[in-house]
């Protein structure tokens, strides 16, 4: 694309420019290569995948995007239906003017900051796709970490026949549906306070073959499970939560693609960012069985101060910190005692 043109945004892009997949000719027969002939002899660009994906890359990083080129790609895969690797093997394709149009809304959504799972509806976690909206957090590649750890227990405890897990504020199902995909024996019960966030992990149940061994129920934290009493109570092998753990004070200073566009609902953890955590450590251990486990993925500095709120509780006993790749504590495994 003409330097000048990256100044004009995504109205840079002349959905009329695109070409079918044959060669162009100009005058004389000879491929035309940085157009073809309009009428009135005017030369029209033609928009190949390895050129668009080259201009959105330097659009986004001067709209200040962290990953310009991994958006790109990910988006034009998206309009275009194929995989990542078809943009590389297939780089001098020119696209088609529907494509075009496409791909420049979903770069207007991206550069006001919508996050690109949001726009593409869909994220990759565990080695599986999840439906996402805007009712659902978008699963991160920290909880994969989380859910590492849950499957190396369950896995450690021979895994029973019929055994119980909780997901405690399961968004997108991500958590729970990637322990059922990998442990075939497991069945779960979610909760999420959101109706509109269950009908997503409904669908993703659906989705993944998965909706006989799991149950959902709409309601706050652990009432739902206490509230059916002795079905729960003593029951569940593990409880698994990746509760809101940002503190109130800090909302403000996130992302704009987190703070504008995902629930807040998931965001907000109180004051210190522990209040959901004091309210399964309160009322967990009740429905966990005598070898059972509560485990939480904890935001930057809280690991230590969950261990030391779980010390002052009878009912917890031996506690698990887990880092991940960056060396930050961010999973804690508390244990029934």
């Amino acid at each position: 694309m003409a330097e000048q043109n990256e100044n004009k945004g995504a109205g840079a892009i002349n959905n009329g420019a695109a070409v079918s997949g044959k060669p162009v000719a100009a005058a004389g027969g000879q491929a035309a290569g940085g157009g073809r002939a309009a009428a009135g002899g005017q030369p029209q660009e033609v928009w190949t995948i390895g050129r668009i994906l080259k201009w959105t890359e330097g659009y986004f990083k001067k709209a200040g995007l962290d990953s310009p080129r991994l958006d790109a790609e990910v988006l034009l895969s998206y309009v275009l239906k194929k995989e990542r690797i078809f943009l590389y093997v297939h780089f001098d394709q020119p696209m088609e003017a529907a494509e075009l149009a496409a791909f420049k809304d979903c770069i207007k959504r991206r550069v006001q900051h919508q996050p690109v799972a949001y726009i593409t509806g869909h994220k990759e976690f565990m080695g599986l796709e999840f439906k996402v909206t805007p009712a659902t957090l978008i699963p991160r590649p920290d909880t994969e970490i989380l859910v590492e750890a849950v499957l190396q227990r369950l896995k450690a405890g021979a895994e029973a026949e019929n055994s119980l897990i909780a997901d405690i504020g399961t968004g997108s199902g991500a958590i729970c549906l990637s322990l059922l995909n990998y442990l075939p024996r497991l069945q779960a019960v979610t909760v999420d306070i959101s109706p509109e966030a269950l009908a997503v992990a409904e669908e993703n149940a659906a989705g993944l073959e998965l909706s006989e061994r799991v149950e959902f129920l709409q309601g706050d934290m652990l009432e739902p499970l206490k509230a059916q009493g002795e079905r729960f109570s003593g029951r569940l092998s593990a409880i698994v939560s990746n509760p809101p753990y940002i503190p109130r004070g800090d909302i403000a200073g996130l992302e704009p693609d987190v703070r504008a566009f995902e629930p807040m609902g998931a965001l907000d953890g109180g004051e210190d960012g522990l209040d959901f955590y004091r309210r399964l450590l309160a009322d967990g251990a009740g429905l966990l069985q005598a070898d059972g486990f509560l485990a939480m993925e904890v935001g930057i500095h809280q690991a230590q101060q969950l261990k030391a709120l779980a010390e002052a509780m009878p009912q917890w006993g031996r506690c698990e910190i887990i880092r991940d790749l960056a060396g930050i504590e961010r999973v804690v495994v508390l244990w029934k005692k």
